[in-house]
Protein backbone atom coordinates (compact mmCIF):
# COMPACT_ATOMS: atom_id res chain seq x y z
CA UNK A 1 0.00 0.00 0.00
CA UNK A 2 1.30 3.06 -0.96
CA UNK A 3 1.38 6.41 1.76
CA UNK A 4 -1.04 8.27 -0.31
CA UNK A 5 -2.87 4.80 0.16
CA UNK A 6 -2.87 5.24 4.19
CA UNK A 7 -3.67 8.77 3.89
CA UNK A 8 -6.66 8.23 2.11
CA UNK A 9 -8.04 4.98 4.02
CA UNK A 10 -7.47 7.12 7.49
CA UNK A 11 -9.40 10.15 6.16
CA UNK A 12 -11.93 8.02 4.70
CA UNK A 13 -12.46 6.04 8.34
CA UNK A 14 -12.27 9.24 10.46
CA UNK A 15 -12.72 12.40 8.50
CA UNK A 16 -9.90 13.80 9.73
CA UNK A 17 -6.83 15.08 7.47
CA UNK A 18 -3.14 14.70 8.26
CA UNK A 19 -3.49 18.38 9.13
CA UNK A 20 -6.32 17.90 11.76
CA UNK A 21 -4.53 15.28 13.42
CA UNK A 22 -1.31 17.65 13.40
CA UNK A 23 -3.99 20.49 15.02
CA UNK A 24 -5.31 17.95 17.96
CA UNK A 25 -1.68 17.03 18.60
CA UNK A 26 -0.20 19.78 19.26
CA UNK A 27 -3.78 20.74 21.50
CA UNK A 28 -2.96 17.52 23.37
CA UNK A 29 1.02 18.23 23.85
CA UNK A 30 2.23 15.74 21.38
CA UNK A 31 4.50 17.30 19.16
CA UNK A 32 6.72 18.45 22.01
CA UNK A 33 10.52 17.65 21.86
CA UNK A 34 11.07 14.48 23.15
CA UNK A 35 7.49 12.86 22.72
CA UNK A 36 8.24 9.46 21.63
CA UNK A 37 6.26 8.39 18.23
CA UNK A 38 4.71 5.49 20.90
CA UNK A 39 2.82 7.78 22.65
CA UNK A 40 1.88 9.34 19.67
CA UNK A 41 0.77 6.06 18.06
CA UNK A 42 -1.14 4.96 21.40
CA UNK A 43 -3.41 8.12 21.30
CA UNK A 44 -4.25 7.22 17.79
CA UNK A 45 -4.36 3.69 18.04
CA UNK A 46 -7.20 4.37 21.27
CA UNK A 47 -8.85 7.59 20.24
CA UNK A 48 -9.16 6.67 16.56
CA UNK A 49 -9.24 3.33 16.46
CA UNK A 50 -6.44 3.49 13.63
CA UNK A 51 -4.31 0.34 12.98
CA UNK A 52 -0.20 0.35 13.74
CA UNK A 53 0.79 1.00 10.21
CA UNK A 54 -1.99 3.92 9.92
CA UNK A 55 -1.06 5.69 13.60
CA UNK A 56 2.61 5.66 11.45
CA UNK A 57 1.62 6.90 8.80
CA UNK A 58 0.15 9.99 10.57
CA UNK A 59 3.27 10.01 13.06
CA UNK A 60 5.43 9.74 9.82
CA UNK A 61 3.30 12.73 8.15
CA UNK A 62 3.58 14.76 11.39
CA UNK A 63 7.80 14.32 10.75
CA UNK A 64 7.59 15.66 7.22
CA UNK A 65 6.76 12.55 5.18
CA UNK A 66 4.26 13.37 2.49
CA UNK A 67 4.62 10.47 -0.05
Amino acid sequence: MSFQAYIDNIKAKTGKSPADFKKLADKKGLLKAGVKAGEIVKWLKEDFDLGHGHAMAIYANFKGKKE
